[in-house]
């Protein structure tokens, strides 16, 4: 398939085809307007933000219950990450991809779009229905194939948690899809904050498992120990929060207007244009769960001797943390926006809404990673200090993480870029570059000490996506003839300078209160740990903005111009 010519200033885009189902006669949405997105952006993160305190709660208690290095954590988080791995090859970022801009498209009907909503969740929920169903049946080979180094004990345990956790499938599918509906029509909270319930009932489950069968915080409970009844309570538990999510999302779209009426009649509405971009985004899922699968694989072989899937996933956790705050609560309020000038053909102002949302998420992003990697072993103590190694462990794999989320957030925009213009051909091809190398190098991770496979890893994930947000970007710009590149890599480079006393100054303060020493207070506890953090961030984040008002930095008046506003009132 030829590639589309780069827009030119002598050669204008041409607007995109009309949806074959457009009437000549729909109606104009209008466009979000800046305190629009802004508005949208603070509900998105405060509902992101409890969710993920939350979830850090979850990992807290989990800890005490299971451990974060032990063979039953290993495998009751094996089995748990199966629904996202199954439901990411078959869906995932195929329904944010699809649905937003055809929503947005087929919300330009007379009918607000209702029809072809209807016929899309019909359609998408039936596929996560037949999955689900064969992935239930299949749990014992995907479980094996997923986890070969796992021995036979634990391996059973994994694919007894597996039948309780693997019809997690359909219910994520049915958030998501719910969910995307609702963002598309500026309904931005429900989507966000009913993770929130999800998180309560596995904390609920957790604790009932406590309370019957007592704490194994250092991971020491054989899993021949596991009983179904244990099984079912701490498996059952994860899946009803996942069923309660995604369930609650049809209040929300009777509170907005919408019926949902399944309706397969599929014929004749348009829906082989989505078909055509969900192929390639399909592909490039395959590809990132390859990737992911290689990931584990690779972990599993160091579980009971090291950091492994456990710790990785708390790790990973911890990463998406800022990320899920600030870039995709940022992003998701522009996704919107940029569809709409999408579907109008405006690339400048597309051009616009992404330098923006790169240079406002990318100023905090900076800040976030730079506190967390200088506090990454207190944080690691809050999930597990029972010994030192084991914070060095945690801690280290979180170091290696961080070290790729300013250009995970690049990414994260500039794939949304391209969703936005309905193109997901071109990610396929820069996300096949990043699985490639992260394939390579998590293979050559064999070759290192078990103790030291889960940080290769992560470091081989964060080197591998830099180079695909540079090579992401480069093809954004290629395709709309420019994306402000002089004006977003200035103020980078400015957040990167502004960020070095904050760092020197944080490292001091990590270690006058013992945050690198066994022993140290900064590791001594929960308590402890959070308190030093707090004492760390607050003074980091102080002398950073201190020293970006200094240098004047647009960005930095732009984000504190609504709050001196406030504070006026």
């Amino acid at each position: 398939m030829p590639r589309p010519p780069a827009p030119s200033p002598c050669h204008p885009p041409r607007p995109p085809r009309r949806h074959r189902s457009t009437p000549t006669n729909c109606r104009r949405l209008p466009v979000a307007s800046q305190g629009g997105v802004g508005r949208a952006s603070a509900i998105l993160a405060s509902g992101t933000l409890v969710s993920r305190l939350l979830g850090f709660l979850k990992v807290i208690v989990f800890a005490q219950v299971l451990g974060q290095i032990s063979k039953s954590a290993d495998a009751f988080s094996l089995a748990n990450q199966l629904p996202n791995t199954v439901y990411t090859i078959v869906a995932g970022g195929v329904l944010t991809a699809v649905l937003v801009p055809q929503i947005v498209r087929a919300s330009l009907h007379d009918d607000g779009g209702t029809a072809y909503i209807n016929k899309l969740v019909t359609l998408a929920l039936s596929i996560l229905a037949g999955t689900t169903l064969v992935a239930c049946l299949l749990a014992p080979f995907i479980t094996r194939f997923i986890g070969p180094g796992y021995s036979e004990d634990q391996i059973a345990l994994a694919i007894a948690f597996a039948y309780w956790c693997l019809p997690q499938i359909f219910f994520y599918g049915l958030y998501t899809v719910l969910g995307e509906v609702l963002n598309a029509r500026r309904s931005f909270g429900p989507f966000t904050w009913v993770p929130v319930i999800n998180n309560v009932v596995a904390i609920a489950g957790l604790l009932a498992f406590m309370a019957l069968f007592g704490a194994d915080a250092h991971g020491d409970r054989p899993v021949t120990d596991f009983t179904p009844g244990m099984v079912a309570l701490l498996g059952g538990s994860a899946t009803l929060g996942v069923v309660l999510q995604g369930v609650v999302l049809f209040y929300f779209w009777r509170r907005i207007g919408l019926r949902y009426r399944p309706d397969f009649r599929f014929r004749g509405v348009g829906l082989g244009a989505a078909g055509k971009m969900a192929s390639w985004t399909f592909g490039m899922l395959l590809l990132t769960t390859i990737a992911g699968i290689v990931e584990t694989q690779v972990v599993s072989t160091a579980s009971g001797e090291g950091a492994s899937t456990t710790v990785l996933s708390t790790a990973w956790l911890i990463f998406m943390l800022p990320h899920s705050i600030i870039t995709v609560s940022v992003a998701t309020a522009y996704f919107t926006r940029m569809s709409e000038h999408a579907s109008r053909g405006d690339n400048s102002l597309l051009r616009t809404d992404a330098s923006s949302a790169i240079r406002g998420t990318t100023l905090l992003i900076v800040l976030a990673s730079a506190v967390i990697m200088v506090c990454a072993y207190p944080f690691a103590a809050v999930f597990n200090n029972s010994s030192f190694e084991n914070v060095q462990a945690i801690g280290n794999v979180i170091i290696a993480y961080l070290a790729g989320l300013v250009g995970f957030c690049v990414l994260f925009v500039v794939q949304r870029s391209f969703y936005a213009l309905g193109d997901t051909r071109t990610p396929f091809f820069f996300t096949l570059f990043q699985v490639v190398l992260v394939v390579i190098g998590v293979l050559g991770c064999m070759l290192l000490a078990p103790e030291w496979i889960a940080f290769g890893i992560a470091l081989v994930v964060s080197v591998s996506g830099i180079l695909q947000a540079i090579l992401a970007a480069w093809l954004l710009r290629k395709r709309l003839g420019g994306i402000d590149g002089k004006r977003i890599l200035r103020s980078l480079v400015k957040y990167l300078v502004a960020v070095l006393v904050p760092v020197a100054a944080g490292l001091g303060i990590l270690v006058a209160v013992g945050g690198t020493v066994d022993g140290g207070f900064a590791l001594s506890g929960i308590v402890a740990s959070i308190l030093s953090m707090a004492l760390i961030g607050v003074v980091m984040a102080g002398l950073y903005f201190g020293i970006l008002l200094l240098m004047r930095s647009q960005e930095l008046h732009g984000f504190l111009a609504p709050l001196k506003a406030r504070l006026r009132r």
